[in-house]
This record gives C-alpha cells, structure tokens and sequence, in this order.
C-alpha cells in the first residue's frame, strides 16, 4: 500500500494519474480522504457532501469508496468523533473540562445525542467511563 500511495504521489506531481492502476487511484483518494476527515474532526459541519467538494469528486463516488471499505462516510466520522472522546475522557489531564465541552471539540454539538451515540457505542455512559478511569479500573471494551 505504501507502495501504491507513493506511485500516486509522483503520478500527481507529474501529472499522469490517468496511467496509475484504478486500485491505487482508489487507495490513494481514500488515504487523503481519511487524513481530511481525521484533520477536520472538530468541525460539526464536516459531512459527506463537504469532503466530496473538498477532494473534486461527486457524493455519490465518496460513499462509493467507502462502500467498499463496509463503513459509510458519516458512520466512519462518527465512529473518530467517538473514539476521541473516549481518549479524552479518559485522560486524566482532562478531568476537569466538562463532558460538554469534550463533546463539543469532536463535533458533537447536542449533548444528548453524544450521550446516545457514545452508549450504544461503548456500552457505558460517558460520565460512567470517566468516572472508571478516574478510580483507575478496568477500562470497557473498544466500540461494540
């Protein structure tokens, strides 16, 4: 893959993507994708139709890509979002910010639909997995 990616690369600056290998075209604009999703976490507007926009391609070939990665677009941003609150909330050094604003710095503007989605996500309330980290126990699983 590093391989591919690299090909993509120098193909890019030399301006001869159109001779690249359709599967390392493809593994090329998800990399870039995910690097633009991962960079723009924060943002709540960050969607499908502002990544397509951003990387000159159509919403429709965006959940194409991902389609064959068996994660849609939003479900992979909400899936990151999820995941850096979970980091956060079990840092220690971030004890004192509130859920809230946690929540609020990975996207998630209502606090009530954060506490949904981080639930079915891990099976725990965010207060109840801080509140475990906190007393320094056994941390709950990754995503179910």
């Amino acid at each position: 893959m590093a391989l591919d990616l690299t090909g993509a690369c120098l193909a890019q600056h030399l301006d001869a993507c159109d001779d690249l290998p359709a599967e390392t075209r493809r593994q090329a604009m998800l990399a870039r994708v995910n690097a633009f999703i991962d960079h723009n976490l924060g943002d709540p507007d960050l969607g499908p139709a502002e990544i397509a926009a951003h990387h000159h391609t159509s919403v429709r070939s965006l959940h194409a890509l991902f389609r064959q990665q068996g994660e849609s677009v939003a479900a992979s941003i909400r899936r990151r979002r999820l995941e850096r609150c979970r980091t956060d909330l079990t840092d220690p050094r971030m004890r004192l910010r509130p859920i809230s604003a946690i929540a609020a710095r990975w996207g998630f503007l209502r606090p009530a639909d954060f506490s949904r989605a981080f639930r079915v996500a891990y099976g725990v309330t965010p207060r109840e997995l801080r509140q475990t980290a906190l007393r320094g126990l056994p941390m709950p699983n990754g995503p179910r």
